[in-house]
């Protein structure tokens, strides 16, 4: 298990919030577990309200949660969405933005609390066979929506320039599987 800080972009405002925190946990079955953690003016943040847990598109307009994993070595990448409505979307890239399709996959189980200022999104999914090995990086970030139509970009590390988490520099976490007990 490694818990992260999440930094915003420079280009974006914080919109109120203080922090955001990731644990994230990868298991010997390929199962991922992240827990987002974001403190701060929770009750200004736009988010969906909640439904049926399907796969959606555009999750992004609302606040949102993300998850890419890659290779180094490897151009081809995938990409997770999670809303706290309990939506998701997944899609797999052959390299830098190029060749998305749907990713066949099944639904991560997300789970949302709220307790004054904290939010906590909890997901768990399954890493394809594909994208199983040695030397797995994730890029963890966050699009934060506030009711009032800003919107702030929160990740591991940002590139130069506009943010842009598909950017391999973004891929700033090597996960690796916790040790069986």
């Amino acid at each position: 298990m490694t818990e992260v800080p999440l930094i915003y972009h420079p280009q974006s405002d914080a919109g109120g919030i203080e922090a955001i925190d990731v644990t994230a946990t990868l298991g010997q079955g390929g199962e991922i577990e992240l827990v987002y953690r974001v403190t701060g003016a929770i009750e200004a943040l736009k988010i969906a309200d909640p439904a049926k847990p399907d796969r959606a598109d555009g999750l992004w307009k609302n606040t949102c949660f993300e998850l890419f994993v890659g290779n180094p070595e490897d151009k081809s990448y995938l990409e997770y969405n999670f809303a706290p409505s309990g939506q998701w979307a997944a899609y797999q890239f052959s390299g830098y933005r190029a060749g998305m399709a749907q990713l066949e996959t099944g639904a991560p189980i997300i789970s949302v609390a709220q307790s004054g200022d904290v939010l906590i999104v909890s997901v768990t999914l399954y890493v394809p066979d594909t994208k199983r090995d040695a030397n797995l990086w994730a890029g963890i970030s966050a699009v934060v929506a506030t009711k009032s139509g800003e919107i702030s970009y929160w990740a591991l590390a940002h590139p130069a320039g506009s943010p842009d988490f598909h950017h391999k520099d973004c891929f700033a976490l090597k996960l690796e599987a916790r040790s069986g007990v």
